[in-house]
């Protein structure tokens, strides 16, 4: 399991993701969920993923062949994000075609996900969450962000607190605040967390940190939203029913 949130905001895109694969007793696994594809000045797409690790490289892999061959449409020459969001749901199907009956044969679910999120130049910046069957649906105003893996714990917090016109550098630390909650509540959730921060127009990822445990502001807001929520419980006042 994983978790991953992106959110789309007036100011451009904040994206997040756990590095946790599998974890149990005797075993755990970390690799990225995240990647980027860029053409600096020209376009930045952002892919995150959930489910099979086997099926989603799959899927990464095939649309990073597709660019080194240059024999068609990729993520380097699609039009808009519509296209780009549509062309990964496309390789899913594809995946989906090679590996469902031997996953069946094997007990095993065809389970993936992915966020794309970012900004081809010539329109603003937009998300999209892409499901298994590689259908998918934008992000808008009025729901402006995604989540996709283990979401419940950390989803209280972005609906009381996050809007489409936001602060970005306050949905950073909401987003940080919503993988405490989760990895506090769930082992298969865990550091180092990758996070982009992408302003609108600037066309360049270049604000991506990896954030472990031991990170010096992640540390400081985790004790202080712990602090913070016992002294509010502390607060507030006992029921008077009997």
């Amino acid at each position: 399991m994983t978790y991953c949130v992106a959110l789309l905001l007036d100011q451009g895109l904040v994206l997040a993701s756990d590095t946790r694969t599998n974890a149990g007793v005797d075993h755990v696994a970390v690799f990225p969920k995240m990647n980027v594809f860029e053409v600096r000045g020209e376009r930045v797409i952002t892919l995150m993923s959930a489910g099979n690790l086997a099926i989603t490289q799959a899927v990464i892999n095939r649309l990073r062949d597709a660019i080194k061959r240059d024999d068609g449409e990729h993520l380097h020459n699609v039009a808009n994000l519509f296209d780009a969001a549509r062309l990964i749901g496309e390789q899913l199907r594809v995946v989906y075609e090679l590996d469902n009956e031997h996953l069946k044969n094997h007990n095993t679910e065809f389970n993936a996900s992915i966020l794309v999120g970012g900004q081809i130049k010539g329109e603003a910046p937009r998300l999209f969450s892409i499901y298994a069957a590689g259908n998918f649906i934008e992000a808008s105003q009025e729901t402006p962000y995604f989540q996709i893996g283990e979401t419940k714990y950390g989803k209280p917090i972005i609906d009381r607190v996050v809007s489409h016109d936001s602060d970005i550098m306050e949905v950073v630390k909401c987003v940080l605040i919503s993988f405490d909650s989760t990895i506090r509540s769930n082992i298969s959730v865990a550091p180092p967390i990758d996070i982009l921060i992408y302003r609108s127009d600037s066309l360049h990822a270049d604000c991506k940190q990896r954030i472990t445990e031991h990170d010096a502001y992640y540390a400081s807001i985790r004790q202080g939203w712990s602090d913070g929520l016992r002294q509010v419980f502390a607060g507030l006042p006992n029921p008077d029913w009997c």
